[in-house]
């Protein structure tokens, strides 16, 4: 059976996309640290654990990431993007890319963001609107 995320990458379940190519998927997390959260995929592969990826998977993914970080930081104003691969919650590998003002913004225990749909779409098109421009 397909992981929640890649079902997500699929168009099974709806998500805020922020960018996707033939290989890899960003979409806006839905319980954020802050406004920006975005979750990158590899569509293709579905192991839970960052470095059992092939090699050629990896190095596209962290390309891909390294992209959507960039397109995040114009788009939602922050000092850095933090990443972050934890994979402990879904059993899909994904990097956490996170708009950062000090390094607590990365505490994953604390509370998270409650944003309305709109608000959701609104970073997420921002984002892609970025993206689309490197």
């Amino acid at each position: 059976m397909a992981t929640i995320f890649t079902r997500i990458a699929a168009g099974e379940i709806p998500s805020w996309k922020v960018a996707e190519n033939e290989d890899f998927y960003a979409f806006l997390d839905i319980a954020p640290l802050a406004k920006g959260h975005t979750l990158v995929i590899p569509r293709h592969v579905e192991d839970d654990y960052l470095f059992h990826l092939d090699e050629q998977t990896y190095t596209g993914l962290m390309a891909f990431a390294r992209k959507v970080a960039i397109a995040l930081k114009a788009a939602v104003p922050c000092k850095r993007v933090g990443v972050a691969v934890l994979g402990m919650e879904v059993p899909h590998t994904h990097i956490h890319l996170v708009p950062l003002q000090s390094e607590s913004d990365m505490d994953f225990r604390k509370e998270k963001l409650q944003l309305s749909p709109e608000e959701m779409k609104r970073i997420a098109d921002a984002i892609h609107a970025e993206y689309e421009k490197l």
